[in-house]
């Protein structure tokens, strides 16, 4: 145990270096530099406070002037040590933004590069909440903690020295002191890495209330079901559980505290009895025992400053060493593959797909293919596999058996998803212009007209001018300059979005669903125009929407159960036919009931 955990210090401890050097190599130098003057500032404390006992104990030394010199030199240690403290101080600040902001981009690029399927898993969630809250803000510390030992440390040697000089017996018993430091440090280390893990959940479920609570989006329905006493309520049993954890954390720290500051103080106090005792038998002289008790007093300083960095040392390790796991994830940096136009067919071959966790498959056995320019349905009651298979389509997931060819060709996963385009039914409302909501992935810099074409055939145009400042207004609920849209609105700027990215193929997952009827209606017969020319795969609840595309599979429990046009479907009689007729059924009597 003890050479895994020595080696997991020594890992993470490079790590952590490794960041703070790649993220400012002059201030990490800076830093460590003043750490260390600072650290042998001490020396000169000592050898000034021993010339200066001499002198003020000597007889012959009485003249004012005999102590002017050290006096100044004790001013100007002084003065560079308190220097140093301000100086490091203010360097390390802008050390520990830089390192921060390498960190984040450093998460983000597994964050948004990890594919869809472990990103949706809970396990994942969890793990980057652990790294949030825990690896993330480690390394800086882990690093002033390296640095501080190694001053500490050359100044303990500084001072051991000096003592040896004096009275070497006093050496060992201040090093006693060190051994329920260091026993503490490591149940430290323990305690609160397994603090942190035990509290995750909870820290973040009060999280994701507190968002509840506070944002936009859940304001209207919150109030609607009177939900903010009860989610109140929620909130502060979780407070209750956070509390009590921290409560108990905190007298656990302290009581390993309390046994480290005891175990220093009566060595501190052992050395000092042996310096009277020393004074006593002549062993030592007045300026030796004053040496000497200087020495000590600052020796014990220093072997606190190597206890507690050492304690914070061994404390951040296994956090760092979370956040150098996480880092090391395997992912496929957005943008990398090339696109590829769609000539003649997208294939897929019998594809298996089963969610992590499950013993069902979602999918299984999936036939089916999309001609350029042709207009593909997927229609199916919920559970039936619709938005997976989508997704497979999209290469957002990666099927576990069988294959995606694009013009025969079987495709990897990533240039699949370059390749597609996919607008979501929880399509995204960024705070951001209506510029950059169209363009968020800056396609367009080149090219501005790009953008206009695509919100002119998603028409968007209208409601575009009559925004206060058109292209340049700012959309979303998020921050007080931004307008909002109505859901129609947002659901064509998503479409404008997906047109933007110009891929010979689009799947539109529930495009409709924040449109009223009427806007839904012109969107379904005005699709192949703003299609343009290209192949679409639609999902879509509402059956008569569907009914004019090329070819339509019915998906039930995983697989394709019917394929064919609306007219085939509804002569075979089966399940399409059935869903078809009950919805239309069921929409005729609703209207003559209104």
């Amino acid at each position: 145990m003890a050479e895994s955990f020595a080696s997991e210090a020594f890992r993470s401890t490079k790590f952590a270096l490794g960041l703070a050097f790649r993220a400012d190599p002059r201030r990490t130098v800076s830093t460590g530099f003043f750490q260390i003057v600072g650290a042998l500032a001490a020396i000169g404390t000592v050898v000034i406070g021993k010339v200066l006992l001499e002198r003020i104990l000597d007889d012959g030394a009485t003249s004012p002037q005999q102590l002017l010199w050290p006096l100044l030199g004790l001013a100007l240690v002084t003065a560079v040590t308190g220097s140093i403290a301000v100086i490091r101080g203010q360097q390390e600040r802008l050390l520990g933004e830089r390192v921060s902001q390498l960190v984040w981009n450093k998460v983000l690029d597994v964050v948004t590069n990890v594919d869809l399927m472990t990103y949706e898993q809970p396990g994942f969630i969890t793990e980057y909440a652990n790294v949030e809250r825990g690896g993330m803000t480690r390394p800086l510390p882990m690093t002033k903690s390296v640095f501080g030992l190694i001053g500490a440390g050359l100044g303990v040697s500084a001072m051991l020295i000096a003592l040896m000089s004096i009275a070497p017996v006093l050496a060992p018993i201040l090093f006693l002191g060190a051994v329920p430091a260091v026993i503490v440090s490591r149940l430290a280390s323990r305690s609160e890495f397994a603090f942190s893990r035990r509290l995750t959940p909870a820290f973040m479920r009060r999280e994701y209330l507190r968002r509840v609570l506070t944002h936009r989006e859940y304001a209207a329905e919150i109030r609607s079901f009177g939900a903010a006493p009860n989610l109140r309520s929620r909130h502060s049993a979780l407070d209750a559980v956070v509390g009590n954890g921290l409560k108990g954390q905190v007298a656990s720290r302290t009581k390993l505290a309390l046994v480290q500051t005891a175990g220093s103080a009566l060595s501190l106090v052992a050395v000092l009895l042996v310096i009277v005792y020393m004074l006593d038998r002549g062993l030592l002289t007045l300026p030796q025992a004053g040496a000497a008790a200087i020495a000590v007093r600052i020796l014990g300083s220093q072997l606190s400053s190597v206890y507690s960095s050492f304690s914070a040392l061994t404390e951040s390790a296994p956090f760092v060493s979370d956040l150098n796991r996480f880092l090391r994830k395997r992912t496929s940096p957005a943008g990398r593959a090339e696109p590829m136009t769609l000539q003649h067919r997208l294939t897929l071959s019998d594809v298996q797909f089963r969610y992590p966790g499950r013993d069902d498959a979602a999918l299984a056995d999936i036939d089916m293919f999309i001609d350029r320019g042709e207009v593909v349905a997927l229609v199916g009651e919920n559970g039936s596999g619709k938005t997976t298979l989508a997704n497979i389509v999209a290469g957002l997931y990666e099927p576990d058996s069988g294959e995606v060819r694009w013009d025969e060709v079987p495709l990897e996963r990533e240039r699949v998803r370059a390749s597609v385009t996919m607008v979501f039914q929880d399509f995204a409302q960024f705070s951001l212009s209506v510029t950059d909501n169209i363009d968020v992935a800056g396609q367009s810099s080149a090219d501005p007209g790009r953008v206009h074409t695509a919100a002119f055939d998603a028409q968007l145009t209208d409601t575009i001018a009559s925004l206060p400042s058109g292209f340049d207004t700012m959309l979303g609920r998020d921050l007080d300059e931004g307008l909002d849209l109505s859901g129609g609105q947002w659901q064509r700027m998503a479409l404008a979005r997906a047109l933007l990215k110009n891929s010979s193929l689009i799947v539109l997952d529930e495009p409709s669903a924040a449109l009223d009827p009427r806007a839904e209606n012109e969107l379904f017969n005005d699709v192949r125009r703003v299609l343009n020319g290209r192949a679409a795969l639609l999902i879509s609840h509402r059956y008569s929407n569907v009914k004019h595309a090329d070819r339509i599979y019915v998906l039930d429990g995983g697989r394709v159960v019917e394929c064919g046009s609306h007219r085939e479907l509804m002569r075979l009689g089966g399940k399409y036919a059935d869903l078809f007729t009950l919805q239309s059924t069921a929409y005729s009597m609703e209207t003559v009931d209104d």
